[in-house]
């Protein structure tokens, strides 16, 4: 799933905290760049829609969490580069 504001994936962006696969079912728990974000319901159903793609997956958990809050220092190398973060 890409992030629609910044074109670049959530995994990259540090917003899966984690991700387990149980038979058919998957369950992740991730988060967003800040509480109020706009996107929540796109970002989170994108989530679903593309594990969904799967043809061994029938069923998506996406939790929510906001603990621990989410910093840039989560973002990967190439995600900080095409960021031009320099934090």
């Amino acid at each position: 799933m890409i992030d629609p504001e910044l074109g670049i994936n959530i995994v990259d962006l540090g917003l899966i905290y984690d991700l387990r696969v149980n038979n058919d079912h998957v369950f992740v728990c991730m988060t967003l760049t800040t509480p109020g974000c706009p996107l929540h319901d796109t970002i989170v159903d994108g989530v679903h829609h593309v594990l969904r793609q799967h043809p061994d997956i029938q069923d998506v958990d996406a939790d929510l969490v906001w603990n621990p809050p989410w910093s840039p220092e989560r973002m990967s190398e190439k995600a900080k580069l095409q960021l031009l973060f320099f934090g």
